[in-house]
């Protein structure tokens, strides 16, 4: 789940999985298991401040999240998941390296779990620690116990986008793959990767192989009809928009395409 709302977060403007780091962290405090605790009932009560922490977090009451945090600390000391949420607090104050403490400790009370580790890498991510944040990516993925490690090869790829290594990027999209060739997001990305890299075909056959057989997503289609566009395909161009205005006609990317059509900016 970590991994896959880190993955959507990275489409359009690829810099964009620096502001879904607060967001996926705190999808992974349900992942993670404590480690020890003062007793039962303070564990409880630290989870439940956890969780009223990460709320007042996303309402941007951070005083008010402050105060939980530091009373789940005094419950459970030894718990994972409140050090994990200290840590996005931590990096909302703009107090980094008392964030990066906080995770590296989250990290090792949780016995360095996929969800944990996934947690890291995006703050290492959106930090411009990109070498950092692959290398915890790639750890998840390797853990026998993590089972969707094509999202943690799809996330270490859109990590390596945001700093302009898309070679390398490419190659971990391609692992995704090979584990799931069913997973749409490393389509998504493998496509939007060879397409910035102006490999127009190879970006349109992996859009078309996987929607001969898969359901389409609004995102594909989109990227699809700017792939055609590049290769001045316009019947190419026609299919993708005719079947994300029927398909999606709700959608951003229809509304998008709509502006595009009159003659707006694509982005």
């Amino acid at each position: 789940m970590t991994g896959q709302r880190l993955a959507r977060c990275a489409r359009g403007r690829l810099a964009a999985i620096m502001a879904c780091g607060a967001v996926v962290a705190g999808a992974t405090l349900a992942g993670c298991v404590s480690t020890g605790g003062n007793s039962t009932g303070g564990a409880d009560a630290a989870r439940i401040n956890v969780q009223l922490g990460v709320d007042y977090m996303q309402r941007g009451e951070l005083a008010l999240a402050q105060t939980k945090l530091q009373r789940a600390l005094s419950e459970d000391a030894h718990n994972a998941d409140v050090h994990a949420a200290l840590a996005m607090l931590d990096e909302r104050l703009g107090k980094s390296r008392q964030a990066d403490q906080q995770y590296r400790r989250a990290l090792d009370l949780s016995h360095r779990s996929p969800p944990m580790l996934n947690s890291y890498a995006v703050y290492l991510c959106s930090h411009g620690r990109a070498t950092e944040g692959v290398k915890m990516f790639e750890e998840a993925a390797g853990n026998a116990l993590y089972r969707t490690p094509w999202v943690a090869y799809t996330n270490a790829g859109v990590c390596l986008r945001t700093v302009h290594r898309d070679q390398q990027a490419m190659q971990r999209f391609t692992r995704a793959l090979q584990l799931d060739p069913t997973y749409s997001e490393a389509v998504y990305q493998a496509s939007a990767t060879a397409f910035a890299l102006r490999d127009y075909h190879q970006a349109r056959l992996r859009i078309d192989g996987y929607l001969a057989g898969n359901a389409a997503t609004p995102d594909l289609l989109l990227l699809g009809w700017r792939i055609a566009g590049a290769q001045k395909d316009d019947r190419g161009q026609q299919f993708y928009a005719s079947r994300l205005s029927k398909e999606f006609p709700t959608s951003q990317q229809a509304r998008t395409l709509q502006r595009a059509a009159a003659g707006g900016d694509l982005n």
